[in-house]
């Protein structure tokens, strides 16, 4: 059992453009089935539910989401946080840290995010537990499996102790030969946005290298109000938070910048391809969902909530199909979904 169990802040929001049109503005992906039967939502707060390791989570989120947050976090322990407008990740980390003892080890974790292998993220976790006590602020590297250019990178840098490393510097989404590069060379791992530390240790950061954010979330907090399990933040001071990353407010700048390599089956889910790759596929690379049949196909995916749906002799193409809104476009091409008429309109 770890000497101080872990309190999972989860993150959660979204504009639901990505995987347009399956995931919408007013019901982004964290709160619709996705990989498994369950959202990854829900599926996040189950990894995080062991009482030997972990205590009771923190939900941060917007009030368009209250409602999904509220329903599938039922009767389970926990608060949420809701905050009066979009701040970004920063901010967001500094309202939970603010609520919380400052000797409290936070496990920041995505709402949306996709672990094949608990295991393996609960032997990081418990590690990463052990840093953050020690001081460090530390960031889940996941090991790659391929030159990815949607994702940053973090360079390993001295070894700490056992499995785990100082992290030499962040790198901005590289491009393809640069990812490729990172991949020979080794000593790199993708940046996937979870991390840990304790409460007090983040805020002195925060303080030391964005005082304003710092300051204005805490005069958000110190104003704030309970009702029930809910926290809600007092709007003015918050309002004037500078929006910024964690990333670029914090762990790019500190000198306790620490990571734990883990590979662990993990995917962002940030677009269609990703959501192929990570789902169940048959020996043609082929994954069919709803009325859909396929015939001399290679790596198709469709994904249809009604209509039957048929596909002859293609490759590397996805179909959804949503009510009234249908989507085709190839693997390559999911990037760009975020920005069809249908999507950045709703």
């Amino acid at each position: 059992m770890l000497k101080t169990k872990m309190v999972p802040v989860v993150l959660c929001g979204g504009s639901g453009t990505r995987l347009w049109p399956r995931s919408r503005a007013s019901r982004p992906k964290p709160f619709i089935p996705l990989v498994d039967e369950e959202p990854l939502f829900i599926s996040t707060l189950k990894r995080c539910a062991d009482p030997e390791m972990f205590g009771a989570p923190v939900v941060v989120t917007g009030s368009a989401h209250l409602e999904h947050v509220e329903a599938q976090l039922d009767a389970a322990e926990g608060t949420v946080i809701v905050e009066p407008m979009a701040r970004n990740t920063a901010a967001a980390i500094a309202l939970a840290a603010c609520r919380l003892d400052a000797n409290d080890v936070m496990l920041v974790c995505p709402s949306d995010h996709h672990i094949a292998d608990c295991d393996a993220f609960n032997s990081a976790a418990a590690r990463a537990c052990e840093l953050a006590r020690e001081g460090w602020l530390v960031a889940f590297g996941i090991t790659p499996d391929a030159p990815e250019t949607g994702f940053g990178y973090l360079k390993q840098g001295d070894e700490i102790g056992d499995g785990a490393w100082a992290i030499e510097r962040f790198v901005e989404k590289p491009d393809r030969p640069r990812a490729e590069a990172f991949l020979a060379e080794g000593g790199y791992s993708w940046n996937g946005g979870l991390f840990a530390f304790r409460a007090g240790t983040f805020m002195d950061e925060l303080t030391a290298h964005r005082p304003q954010i710092a300051q204005k979330a805490r005069e958000a907090v110190s104003a704030g109000h309970a009702e029930g399990r809910r926290f809600y933040p007092e709007a003015k001071a918050f309002a004037e938070i500078e929006s910024e990353s964690v990333d670029y407010a914090v762990m790019e700048n500190t000198g306790k910048a620490a990571m734990v390599p883990v590979a662990m089956g993990w995917s962002d889910i940030g677009n269609w391809q990703a959501l192929r790759e990570a789902r169940a596929r048959d020996e043609d690379g082929n994954v069919a969902r709803g009325r859909v049949e396929l015939v001399d196909c290679r790596n198709v995916m469709v994904d249809s909530d009604g209509p039957r749906v048929s596909v002859i002799g293609l490759e590397d193409v996805i179909v959804v199909v949503d009510g009234d809104d249908i989507l085709v476009t190839s693997a390559e091409g999911s990037q760009k979904v975020g920005k069809l008429t249908g999507a950045c309109s709703q």
